[in-house]
């Protein structure tokens, strides 16, 4: 626990004085006692007859003086709060080797059924997006919180050639950030866009971009889900550095081969391998995190995970709240037992 204002805990300094002023107070009254003529008012005014119930409370009310002191300084500390998480892109990889069936029923009917039971766990409040991508990268689903549209757009995946996973991540980005001019063509022949650019006839001026700290943004974050390594499109590690530029997370999900299989279909074939080190570092870069999936069951966890961490976050808060909201409740205590007791208010 830390304190915003900690000069304010000198003030526990006068805790033990409080306590010298208390036994100076029940001093006195012993030596006022014997001015009473009636033996038990003697008693009474000696506190004999409540025996320790006479010191509780003011004990309560010292404790609530304490917790008024440390309130003041206002405490911070590290508590789970629900997450601020807005909008979430699931960029799913549609590509041909997704068909291998290492992954049971196959690996892309096992993400397409991870992806909707990860769906029905987000809170009805978050929206998601969906980007379905191989060789190119498209938006599958625009982010929404209807549900069944999200269902829908999973289960519309067409397996394709190719795969492009910084292509994934430039349009996740184009879709949280439509304002901000993100072009996946210009990244490909390698310009920025000029700062005046015209869509469908319309000319419009480019914001400004600042970078900001990797993990800083809270209102989205990216999931992308791959079985291979890239074979076409944007360097995924410049797209992962446009993510963190812009302080989205880009938690990455890796299933099947590591080492690597080969897939036929058609009368073709193609050796596919997943590219865990490069996933690591598109996490790593964005401050996210990497998760490998390498069954079905697997998968599930993974997403079970995903959207525990999405949903809730730990968050360093300041809880003088709190320390007041007890203060105030030991001084109603205190006061109560005193009245109960000894018909008076301390």
């Amino acid at each position: 626990m830390q304190f915003l204002w900690p000069e304010f805990l000198w003030l526990l300094l006068l805790a033990p004085l409080l306590v010298l002023l208390y036994l100076w107070l029940l001093r006195r009254k012993k030596k006022m006692a014997v001015r009473y003529a009636s033996l038990s008012i003697v008693k009474e005014a000696m506190g004999k007859g409540p025996g320790w119930r006479r010191h509780v409370p003011p004990v309560l009310f010292f404790l609530a003086l304490v917790t008024m002191l440390l309130a003041a300084a206002r405490p911070t500390a590290v508590i789970t709060l629900p997450s601020q998480q807005q909008t979430i892109i699931l960029a799913m990889d549609v590509s041909g080797s997704m068909r291998a069936t290492d992954v049971q029923p196959s690996r892309l009917e096992a993400a397409q059924a991870a992806a909707k039971a990860f769906l029905a766990e987000l809170p009805r409040h978050v929206k998601v997006g969906i980007v379905a991508f191989a060789g190119s990268a498209q938006v599958a689903q625009l982010p929404t919180v209807n549900r069944e549209d999200l269902v829908t757009a999973i289960d519309r995946f067409q397996l394709q050639r190719a795969t492009a996973t910084g292509n994934a991540i430039v349009i996740s980005l184009a879709t949280l950030f439509p304002d901000q001019g993100i072009e996946l063509a210009a990244l490909q022949v390698g310009r920025e866009r000029p700062r005046g650019f015209a869509i469908d006839g319309e000319h419009k001026e480019k914001k400004e971009f600042t970078p900001v700290a990797p993990g800083s943004y809270n209102s989205a974050a990216i999931i992308m889900l791959t079985d291979g390594q890239r074979t076409t499109g944007v360097d995924p590690l410049e797209a992962a550095k446009m993510a963190a530029d812009r302080g989205v997370r880009v938690y990455t999900v890796g299933i099947g081969t590591v080492d690597g299989e080969t897939i036929g279909f058609e009368g073709w074939s193609m050796r596919v391998r997943l590219d865990e080190e490069t996933l690591k570092q598109i996490a790593n870069k964005t401050s996210a995190e990497y998760f490998y999936a390498g069954t079905a069951q697997d998968l599930k966890k993974v997403y079970n995970t995903l959207s525990s961490k999405l949903t809730v976050e730990k968050k360093e808060t300041e809880v003088s709240a709190l320390f007041a909201l007890v203060a105030a409740g030991l001084s109603l205590v205190a006061a109560a037992l005193s009245l109960l007791w000894f018909n008076r208010i301390l």
